[in-house]
This record gives structure tokens, sequence and C-alpha cells, in this order.
């Protein structure tokens, strides 16, 4: 398993396939002026298998498949078929914000993807609609009912609250786990890529102190729930007598960088190195000049070495060249 300079070990690989989304929520992605990576720009199925066999080479375990949004992506099911079939690989699993899964859950399932998280930041369909924007309430829980039927389990919700949209109806999503086995996990903003959206993640942060207080105050005090996973970023809490975990990623209030395990591929193939810095290493170029499996892994090896301490949101910088849906989250 791959460390990094700062001894941490690195094994968990999160691949972006697409830029675009079906969503324009109001903290991730403006309504006009955008440009999307043309398709020759994405890396292929076969380049992001190769991708990952030389990622499993050198050590790294699991792989989530994230966007912008992924099942925009047609071919799909042919990487999850192809990733599924890499010998080594321990976990896969796919971020998405459910639109489309009526359809694909089922096929997703059947081509080897093991689990989902979807994103969903409130059960009020207006919240939803104004928040989320170009969606509804209706078809993204339509995509987690279908998700769950087809057994791609533990269900896991990712929200993120935002001042003056959701931050008084976080006790509902919360309310789930009651009686759901399901993971309820709330995402602090995070200022990224500049402009419009990255202002009004600033301006509209909430604590997740203050979101664990509201829930609290509606539900009573939770317990803290130890996680099997060792660089789980979320800090973990059930309510008395729940079935399902609520969960608190919090880069901003409670940064947990020293037990980062991640490394991000972009769409058009750069290893990201860290979501909230600009470090990249171009992939892409190496595997279209004619480098295997090898090459790949030296080039991974090398951004594993390279990954940064910890972000610099306190000192008031971020990433300026990506924004969230051009890195995968």
């Amino acid at each position: 398993m791959p460390r990094d300079s700062f001894n941490r070990e690195i094994d968990y690989l999160r691949i972006s396939v697409i830029d675009n989304c079906n969503l324009r929520c109001v903290y991730c992605m403006p309504l006009d002026g955008l440009r999307f990576l043309p398709k020759d720009e994405l890396l292929t199925p076969a380049e992001i298998e190769l991708v990952v066999r030389a990622a499993v080479s050198v050590g790294f375990r699991k792989f989530r498949l994230t966007g912008g949004e992924p099942t925009l992506r047609a071919d799909l099911l042919e990487i999850v078929e192809r990733l599924a079939a890499v010998p080594g690989l321990g976990d896969l699993a796919l971020t998405t914000n459910g639109l489309l899964l009526p359809r694909l859950a089922m096929p997703l399932k059947e081509a080897g993807l093991k689990r989902i998280n979807v994103h969903l930041d409130s059960l009020n369909p207006a919240t939803v609609e104004r928040q989320m924007r170009w969606g509804s309430f209706e078809r993204v829980w339509e995509g987690i009912m279908a998700a769950e039927a087809a057994g791609l389990v533990p269900i896991k919700l990712n929200s993120v609250v935002a001042a003056g949209y959701n931050e008084a109806e976080v006790m509902d999503l919360a309310r789930l786990t009651i009686e759901r086995d399901w993971h309820v996990r709330w995402i602090e903003l995070m200022p990224l890529g500049g402009g419009k959206c990255a202002t009004l993640s600033i301006k509209r942060y909430v604590s997740n102190i203050e979101t664990r207080r509201r829930i609290e105050a509606a539900l009573g005090p939770m317990v803290e729930h130890e996680s099997n996973n060792p660089y789980d970023e979320a800090r973990n809490f059930k309510l008395p007598g729940a079935r399902g975990v609520i969960g608190f990623i919090s880069p901003v209030s409670e940064p947990y960088c020293a037990t980062c395990n991640r490394m991000r591929l972009t769409a058009d193939g750069k290893f990201h190195l860290c979501l909230l810095n600009d470090d990249e290493m171009d992939v892409r170029k190496a595997i279209r000049g004619g480098g295997g499996m090898e090459a790949v892994a030296r080039i991974l090896v090398r951004a594993v070495e390279l990954k940064p301490t910890g972000h610099h949101l306190l000192e008031g910088r971020s990433t300026r060249e990506r924004s969230m849906y051009q890195i995968g989250g």
C-alpha cells in the first residue's frame, strides 16, 4: 500500500467519469457560462480500467465513480463491468444524484457495483427544487428506492447544508435513520473554483457543529458510533434506538486531513492530489503517448508522494482552477 510523505496510507481512488450534471445545485454549478469536456477529452472505459489496474498493482483497494453526474455517461455500465473484473479490486461504489437510478440501479448491480451514495439536500420538495434545481424530490426518492431494491446497500445519503435554504430541515433527514438502516451524512460547504458558487459557499456556510445541535434539539442527544473504517471522513453518531447512522463530514470546522487516504482522478485524466488544492499530474497524456500500466503506476506513486499535508481554507486559500463538479468530490 503506497504511503505519502506524511506516512498516510493512500488506498482509495475517486474517479470522475464526467464533468456534466443534470442538476444545478446552487453551491456547485451556475445556470449559465459552463463549458463541459468534449467526449474525446474524457478518459475512455479502457483507459479508466488501465488506471485502476495500475492503482491495484501498487496497493489501492477502494474505488468510487463520481462526476459531475456519472449516470450521464452512456458507457457507465461498461466502465463498471471492466472495473469489477479487475483482480484485487476490493470495493467499487458510485456517487449520484439518483435521478436516473430507476432504470440503472439493477443493471449497475448486475455489472458489479457494490454500493451507492445519493445526494439529497432535503425531504421538502420545494427546498429541493430551490436548492438543487432541475430535479425533483420525487424523482430522487424513486431512485433511492430503486437502489435499495437492487441491493446497492447500505444506502448513504449525502446532504449539503446552506444557510437560508435547508438548515432548518436537517432533522427530517436525520429522522430517516430511526427506521431505516441508512447512513445520512452532512457535508460542510467548501469554496472551490472561485466564481459565484464559491462566494455562495462562503456566505451560506453552516458549521456541522450547528447542524448537530439542531438535530439533537429536535430528536434528542446522539451517541457516538465507532466506524469500522479508520479512514472514515465522517464523525458518526446514532440516535437512541435508531437502525441507521448519522455522519458529519466537516472539512472546515473539524478537518480530517491527517487521516486522508484519498487520491482523485479527474474526468480528463489528471491525478488531483488534494480536493482543496490545485496540484495535479497528467496521466492521460502518458496513456495516449503509449504508456502502459507501469507508466501509469509510476505517475500514481509519484502523485501519492507529492500529496499535500492538507488544505488552507482557514488561510483563505482553496482550489481556483477547478470547481467541485470538475473534481468529483
